[in-house]
């Protein structure tokens, strides 16, 4: 059965521990069964203008928030013993892992995919393989850059891809389109800047 969880991460600004929300979406047989969205409090909250732009969260909306070591016993179960996609998720892994190691928590063990690899395999002709790019092409209308809404896209995209080649795994997807399923690892290096957020 397609079972997996996918999760987006928005920041403040250019450093992986600075996220200000998060969102998961579970699928269970197929179907998005439950969601879990919330705004976070970063470590500070000097926001770039560049990221506000983007995701339109400020400073003022989240003085008030959880910190990301309040919202992790909630945000957690979602991602233990699953598999996770995010789009580019070598960048939502790495604000995962930033997160969990500055604030020393204790790291949850799960898979992990990305789905701007499976979107690249599945639709090469397209023009590009940014999210809103294949929300468009699925014919799936969304809010860019909300982490509810670009988790809820992140999520159709497997379904759509083991749908077109016939497949109800995300083993099997995986196998067919020749694309990793990793192993979260918060022991590696992480880069102080952010990469690939043009893909997002």
């Amino acid at each position: 059965m397609m079972d997996f969880v996918a999760i987006d991460f928005e920041t403040a600004t250019d450093k992986r521990n600075s996220a200000c929300s998060v969102a998961v979406v579970e699928v269970r047989g197929g179907e998005i069964a439950r969601t879990y969205s919330t705004l976070i409090r970063p470590p500070r909250l000097a926001f770039l203008p560049f990221n506000i732009e983007i995701h339109g969260i400020t400073p003022e909306m989240v003085e008030h928030e959880r910190d990301f070591a309040g919202v992790w016993p909630e945000l957690r179960p979602f991602l233990e013993n699953h598999i996770v996609f995010a789009h580019n998720a070598s960048f939502d892994m790495g604000v995962l892992k930033s997160s969990i190691l500055a604030n020393r928590l204790e790291p949850p063990n799960f898979f992990h995919c990305c789905t701007v690899q499976i979107s690249r395999k599945a639709w090469p002709d397209l023009p590009n393989h940014k999210l809103d790019t294949v929300g468009a092409f699925l014919h799936v209308d969304f809010r860019h850059h909300d982490a509810l809404e670009d988790a809820r896209v992140c999520a159709e995209i497997p379904l759509a891809a083991a749908e077109m080649i016939g497949v109800n795994t995300v083993g099997a997807l995986a196998e067919e389109l020749h694309v990793a399923v990793k192993p979260f690892d918060c022991t590696a290096n992480i880069r102080g800047g952010l990469t690939g957020r043009a893909l997002r």
